[in-house]
């Protein structure tokens, strides 16, 4: 599998398992929906500026995101490390905002409760068939 490849796996996904380290030490997980943008090595997620992962990810930057496809007979997964960014600005706000965000985001794309999470990916690992392939990014 090639860089490329990994990341079109990722792009097929519709759930992602972001990861961040609480003020206590301990890593917190959750599920969201996949990334909105991915431009190179950066993932583009859509979040709420009071959430609580805003606030772990202000605090320290680390992050885990992981992606799976489980099919009948198949299992793939991808784990991918790097940094996060809490974005605030209107011109990432605008690269990622869908119409239908005023759903979440009542104000609309200036919204304050609206931000981005860009993650930054530096490794990568994919899982295929009891098979294991690392990525540098």
């Amino acid at each position: 599998m090639t860089k490329e490849q990994l990341i079109e796996f990722i792009s097929q996904q519709k759930t992602a398992f972001l990861a961040s380290v609480n003020s206590e030490g301990y890593p917190v997980v959750r599920a969201m929906l996949a990334p909105r943008v991915i431009d190179g090595n950066d993932f583009y997620f859509s979040t709420n500026t009071s959430s609580s992962k805003v606030k772990q990810f202000t605090e320290n930057s680390k992050a885990c995101v992981y992606f799976y496809k489980r099919g009948r007979f198949k299992y793939q997964g991808a784990t991918v490390t790097g940094t996060m960014s809490v974005c605030t600005d209107q011109e990432t706000k605008d690269l990622i905002w869908r119409v239908g965000d005023t759903l979440f985001y009542r104000q609309g794309k200036t919204d304050p409760d609206y931000c981005v999470l860009k993650f930054t990916c530096q490794k990568a690992e994919y899982y295929c068939d009891f098979k294991i392939e690392k990525f540098e990014f």
